[in-house]
């Protein structure tokens, strides 16, 4: 589970998010490997509402493209213009300067342990 941090929680797409506020979200380590070399994001713009469990982007990589959901309800505060300019920061460093958008949080989706999102990528 090394490579599942324990202080985030996590959604069955493979987001993660923080418990801060306002809240950091990203994907996975799971999810940036097995898409391979990711070349294009498409996020929320900030201002816009974003809905759990909802379509809010696409992760662009050069062997296929996947949607990205939110794993909370709430505002967008905050994207990553680095990781917009730069999309493989999300390959090296998912968990870090790898994220992908802030939002202040209204409600939660169906959110994951570390360890059970790590049972899911395992089995």
């Amino acid at each position: 589970m090394s490579d599942v941090p324990t202080h985030l929680q996590y959604t069955a797409e493979h987001e993660w998010i923080d418990g801060a506020a306002p809240a950091t979200v990203g994907i996975t380590r799971n999810a940036a490997d097995a898409l391979g070399d990711i070349v294009y994001l498409e996020l929320p713009t900030v201002g816009s509402e974003v809905t759990a469990g909802a379509v809010i982007g696409e992760v662009e990589s050069t062997k296929s493209v996947s949607e990205l959901f939110s794993p909370v309800s709430g505002t967008v505060v905050e994207v990553n213009q680095e990781a917009v300019d730069e999309p493989s920061v999300v390959n090296r460093e998912p968990y870090g300067a790898g994220w992908l958008f802030r939002v202040d949080v209204t409600s939660t989706g169906e959110l994951l342990s570390a360890e059970e999102y790590a049972a899911r990528i395992t089995d």
